[in-house]
């Protein structure tokens, strides 16, 4: 059992470090294209020997998955990471439905984690106690029953710590052929160019010049007790360092946001007693903690304290964790074993830009946005990103797209994150509701240690301790067993008002269905519907809203069920699966109708001409008998890269696919590689379909049709 202690102080002396200047090209990669050269020419010139097509700074989950997508599309990466190991410290542990959805993607990895994950019952609800051991004041039961019948999704969320998803995705690069490296195993390779498929640990990113044809990253690392430089070039460098991020500060790129919400100490520490205890006699994600000792949360990773320790060495915080810990538990613990003690501070924040210098560096995760964690949505939406980003980046290497598609990143990508960021600070001021009904004031603590720390930092520590636990213990004292009791009329009345917090889902949300699956680019590598043109969305209700499939442009693409149409197959797979996640591929889904066949037929010409791959899903209505696939055969002969399938309703009531779609059979869906759907047509299309499909991928990829285009394959 692990368990994380969280102290809350100020931080000081924030280590500052110089911005690299960055210049673009003179020439830029437009221009470079303007003279005959396509962006692939450029990425795969005769240097590529020495030139990495993509660098990536940041060995956190989103890089992982980063890393994995990219190698799996075919686009040679290597990861720099400054720590010289990977962190145990338990972080994130939440992953929704989108990112599960992405990580059935990735080899297995999404059934290892509801594999290895604890069973549900254990961590569905969050419980609101005078200690981890005393009285509870009530529990929260965050899942419904559509979570666990897959309506919405083929898979459900999860409940997985950090560390333990970084150990998975790191044996997944082992299977992708991966190597790790630490600075004193690089014996032979200091000097050598990164090939791809590298993990150099303990290498800080300390400078980075995009003023060349290639951006140069250097990065440190200690060897033998000295400091020593590596070189690298490489076409795209992507920063999804964390929210400190060098990159980020290296770029001058700024944040915008409410800043300081909350400066905390996360302290990491073992005890098998306090987990069998969990486990056995109050299973629960979240225990939210409230007594005259101490105000805390926690979770079988993570125990969080509303107390601020003033600045001091290492041995008294794991002192005052250890008496904390006792006091949130409710009683001695015989084994605790302080782990690990790690500073950090809780903002609301947005990159400016998430691409800059002529589109070859990219900001993704953390580096990007960086949330409270209410509601799980950073490492989440980290995630998303790096699903998002990996098809274009490896469009761009494979000659298919010019540079100026990842711009459709970050126009697709920042306003979902400033959306998470004010959904995100909605929930945490809902989790601050539940104090001040109990009489509690969370501002009033904040404003103390700000004062403490400022004004009254020339005190000596042990007096601005006294004060701070003096203010902290008056405040406490609305937690009596006296006071917040039945009997008392004040104790009773703020019972009561809990109550109606809980029964009202106005506390701390845990799952955001509508947000999670259902969010939607309205701009970038999409077409609007003519007719209806996409409305920002409105904003966050911070309660929990059910998902509504859509099949408007920029959406997930809705998930059904569907058998595979095949003498030599029966299996039934979702939606979802039709999209590659080993190659660029669009999907085109139609019904079986002589309009859409016409329309797949062009898809298939105009894709080829773009030196890209085109799938056909012909989606038969249920109750279709096997053997009618051979009128798809006949229909669109000589092309082989199609699918029959017939859709699954749930039952005779359920609507249909193109009824769930809101289109007529005549319709007809483009999907991109990340599963969002980048087109469709209603009820048919009007005019030349070859016309059509030219002018879409045309405005997809940001490229113009031409019947010369040669295949780019070099990676």
């Amino acid at each position: 059992m692990r368990v994380l202690g969280i102290v809350k102080k100020s931080l000081n002396g924030l280590h500052k470090r110089g911005r690299a200047r960055i210049k673009a090209h003179p020439l830029g990669f437009n221009q470079i294209r303007g003279r005959g050269l396509s962006d692939s020419n450029v990425f795969n010139c005769h240097e590529e020997d020495t030139v990495l097509p993509v660098l990536i700074v940041g060995a956190g989950p989103v890089g992982l998955v980063l890393a994995i997508l990219l190698t799996k599309l075919g686009v040679k990466c290597s990861v720099l990471e400054k720590a010289n190991a990977f962190s145990k410290h338990p972080q994130a542990h939440f992953i929704n439905n989108r990112s599960m959805e992405v990580f059935r993607k990735i080899a297995g990895l999404a059934e290892e984690i509801q594999r290895s994950q604890p069973p549900v019952n254990l961590w569905r609800k969050f419980i609101y106690c005078t200690s981890l051991t005393g009285s509870i004041l009530g529990s929260v039961d965050h899942m419904c029953p559509q979570d666990f019948e897959r309506v919405a999704s083929p898979v459900s969320v999860a409940h997985f710590s950090q560390y333990k998803l970084t150990a998975s995705l790191l044996k997944q690069l082992e299977e992708l052929n991966f190597h790790v490296y630490t600075a004193q195993a690089l014996e032979g390779l200091n000097h050598q160019p990164l090939k791809g498929r590298e993990i150099l640990l303990g290498h800080e990113c300390t400078s980075i010049d995009a003023t060349g044809q290639y951006v140069k990253a250097t990065a440190a690392f200690l060897k033998e007790g000295k400091y020593t430089q590596k070189n690298m070039h490489c076409n795209v460098l992507v920063g999804t360092d964390g929210a400190g991020s060098t990159v980020r500060k290296l770029v001058g790129i700024d944040l915008r946001g409410e800043r300081d919400m909350q400066k905390l100490v996360s302290v990491h520490f073992l005890s098998r007693d306090l987990g069998q205890f969990l486990l056995n006699e109050r299973p629960g994600m979240l225990f939210f903690i409230f007594n005259t000792e101490a105000i805390g949360y926690g979770h079988d990773d993570l125990i969080s304290s509303s107390i601020f320790p003033p600045a001091g060495t290492h041995s008294l915080y794991c002192q005052i964790c250890e008496k904390l810990i006792s006091k949130l538990v409710g009683r001695e613990l015989s084994d605790i074993n302080v782990i690990d003690i790690k500073p950090w501070v809780m903002h609301a924040e947005v990159a400016e830009k998430f691409v800059s210098s002529d589109n070859r560096i990219i900001l993704a995760g953390d580096a990007a946005h960086r949330f409270p964690p209410a509601g799980g949505f950073g490492m989440n939406t980290g995630i998303q990103d790096a699903h998002n980003l990996a098809w274009k980046i490896a469009s761009i290497v494979k000659g298919i797209a010019p540079s100026s598609i990842l711009e459709t990143y970050e126009m697709e990508r920042k306003p979902i994150a400033i959306f998470n960021t004010a959904l995100s600070v909605q929930n945490f001021k809902a989790a601050m509701g539940v104090p001040a009904a109990l009489g509690l004031d969370p501002t009033v603590a904040n404003s103390v240690h700000q004062v403490i720390t400022g004004v009254g930092s020339v005190l000596p520590s042990a007096l601005q301790r006294a004060i701070l636990d003096g203010v902290f213990t008056i405040g406490r004292a609305q937690l009596s067993e006296y006071l917040l009791n039945e009997s008392n009329p004040l104790g009773s009345l703020r019972l009561a008002k809990l109550r109606r917090i809980f029964e009202e889902g106005k506390s701390l949300q845990l799952q955001f269905p509508a947000e999670d699956l259902g969010f939607r680019y309205l701009e970038g590598a999409v077409i609007p519907d003519s007719d209806n043109a996409l409305g920002a969305p409105g904003p966050p209700s911070g309660r929990r809203r059910g998902y509504v499939p859509s099949a408007d442009p920029g959406s997930r693409l809705p998930h059904m069920n569907v058998r595979v149409l095949s003498n030599l197959s029966s299996e039934i797979i979702s939606t979802l699966d039709l999209v590659s996640g080993d190659k660029i591929e669009f999907l085109l889904i139609i019904a079986p109708v002589d309009e859409s066949y016409n329309l797949a037929r062009a898809a298939f010409k105009v894709a080829k001409e773009f030196n890209l791959s085109a799938k056909v899903c012909v989606l038969w209505p249920t109750g279709t008998v096997d053997g009618v696939d051979k009128v798809s055969k006949a229909a669109l002969t000589p092309w082989e890269n199609y699918i029959d399938v017939v859709e699954l309703k749930r039952s005779p009531t359920s609507p249909s696919w193109w009824d769930m779609c809101q289109m007529t059979e005549k319709g007809a869906i483009l999907v991109r590689p990340d599963e969002h759907i980048a087109w469709r047509v209603k009820a048919g299309v009007v005019g030349e379909p070859i016309t059509e499909m030219e002018r879409v991928f045309s405005a997809i990829l940001g490229v113009k049709a031409t019947k010369y285009r040669k295949p780019q394959s070099n990676t």
